[in-house]
């Protein structure tokens, strides 16, 4: 267990500092990685290119893991993520990851899910809803 979260550790801090600090050693060769928004990386070479190319575009804040869970072959994390990008936008919210590894220790699968972390009480005012007036972010 210490081992697969020292990796996660790493995997988020290599955003963190925009440095890679070790794809080839965490990844399977043939992993699949999926975003909760929808992009998917098949294979570690695609998973480099991502990353060097997205932190020419983008900068992670934060990505603060809140807990882990371990089952067998598989770990859950969950995380919350903020990040600039170039044209100013700032993007935040609570997430999961859920990782499947390889008997040898590396990382098979990661898929993403998230959920926005500016949540509200629709029914504060009464029994009918109130939602907010924006496009629902689909994470």
């Amino acid at each position: 267990m210490e081992e697969r979260e020292r990796i996660v550790r790493l995997w988020f801090e290599m955003w963190l500092e925009q440095k890679d600090l070790g794809i080839d050693e965490i990844f399977a060769e043939d992993v699949i990685y999926t975003e909760s928004w929808g992009p998917q990386y098949r294979g570690r070479e695609a998973v480099q290119h991502w990353f060097k190319e997205w932190n020419t575009r983008g900068r992670v804040l934060v990505w603060d893991i809140r807990q882990f869970f371990h089952k067998e072959g598989q770990t859950v994390v969950e995380w919350y993520f903020r990040n600039t990008m170039q044209d100013g936008r700032v993007e935040e919210f609570d997430g999961v990851s859920r990782i499947e590894w390889t008997p040898e220790g590396k990382i098979a699968a990661l898929k993403e899910f998230g959920c926005n972390s500016h949540t509200y009480d629709p029914y504060r005012s009464g029994p009918e809803p109130v939602f907010r007036d924006e496009a629902a972010r689909w994470f």
